[in-house]
């Protein structure tokens, strides 16, 4: 400790000294060729690397919107997401277009500018039309996007409980994980309080409740495509978040209270997998791991297996040590095969029996 204070007070000392010397430096009388004040070269030169700077940006962002789509998400897997999509794409759209015209103003003026001598400045104490037309266009387009954001909004939260014979199924976090819950066949979830946790009861489901014994508790979660889903959240601990980014759906999982999501699954785990932009990414990926296994092998380790898009529900609050180990499988698939895999998953009362059995 002692050595980095020292080297910390060595440091300052020689700062010190040579921001003293550039003191000194500016209270001399320097000629005009030491001048600290900026001549017509040294505009000239800022201007012309303002220039160059603006299109260096506009050079690299299209560089990246084009080396890197393989990173944006594919289409939307969900209903909603369609909307979603599109009032994400017009306000990219929007800022895009500001930013090229605002910076490639800016620059182009430094550079246009750039002081002269021989120039003066034309100064205007102020200007009415101007400061309008700059405050009402940007009032208008953001009024309008916030209204086009808040009834697409109002639209994803709609959730009517009657409509369309919807799915209930409840997501439970913990910390590092997630159970599911499905409502039997009376759809509808029984009561569950965390006080109620105690040996198998892992969700603290209330067993005195009927509507609860025909539920079914998994760690997988499956679900029907073209079937509108409604997600009841609960937290067992800390401030927990449901993230389900193909879904287009996020909603935050808060300890002592539910919250709740939903939306219609309109593309199937292997529609997903066969599509253009996944076939593709998933290829990518396979190569650069191929890649990396013929470096574990070489130093005699095991080699990676390829990889295969699924689902996933992953936690997006940083909730403690593991939560980048957070997350649970989703399978979407026909009505068929998602009845076939339910048929297989015991009840809340079976697995009570088995219990009391033992």
């Amino acid at each position: 400790m002692t050595v980095f204070l020292t080297i910390v007070v060595i440091a300052l000392f020689g700062i010190t000294l040579w921001q003293m010397s550039k003191i000194l430096k500016l209270s001399q009388q320097g000629n005009g060729e030491h001048s600290e004040v900026a001549n017509d070269k040294d505009n000239d030169i800022q201007g012309k690397l303002m220039l160059a700077f603006v299109i260096f940006l506009y050079v690299l962002t299209g560089y990246c919107f084009i080396m890197y789509r393989s990173y944006f998400l594919p289409e939307s897997a969900s209903e909603h997401g369609i909307d979603y999509d599109l009032l994400m794409f017009i306000s990219m759209v929007l800022i895009m277009f500001v930013q090229t015209i605002t910076q490639g103003l800016l620059h182009f003026f430094a550079y246009q500018y750039r002081g002269k001598k021989s120039n003066k400045a034309l100064y205007f104490a102020d200007n009415d039309k101007l400061e309008f037309i700059w405050t009402i266009i940007p009032v208008v387009v953001l009024a309008g996007l916030i209204s086009y954001g808040l009834y697409t909004w109002t639209d994803i939260m709609n959730i009517d409980e009657e409509e369309g014979n919807p799915l209930m199924v409840e997501l439970y976090a913990y910390q590092f994980d997630w159970r599911a819950r499905y409502a039997g066949e009376d759809n509808e979830l029984g009561k569950a309080n965390v006080r109620f946790i105690e040996g198998i009861n892992t969700l603290g489901v209330d067993v005195s409740d009927s509507y609860a014994m025909d539920d079914k508790i998994v760690n997988e979660l499956h679900l029907p495509v073209n079937r509108k889903v409604i997600f009841k959240l609960r937290s067992q601990d800390v401030l927990h978040s449901a993230y389900m980014p193909f879904f287009r759906a996020q909603m935050n999982v808060v300890p002592g209270m539910i919250t709740e999501f939903a939306y219609t699954p309109i593309l199937t785990t292997e529609e997903m997998r066969m599509s253009d932009f996944m076939v593709e990414k998933v290829a990518t990926i396979n190569e650069i791991r191929r890649a990396k296994s013929k470096e574990l092998v070489a130093k005699g380790e095991e080699s990676l297996e390829h990889y295969t898009f699924d689902y996933y529900l992953l936690c997006n609050k940083i909730c403690g040590a593991s939560h980048y180990n957070m997350q649970m499988k989703i399978i979407v698939e026909s009505e068929e095969d998602y009845e076939a895999w339910l048929k297989t998953q015991s009840t809340f009362k079976e697995q009570l029996s088995a219990q009391a059995s033992n």
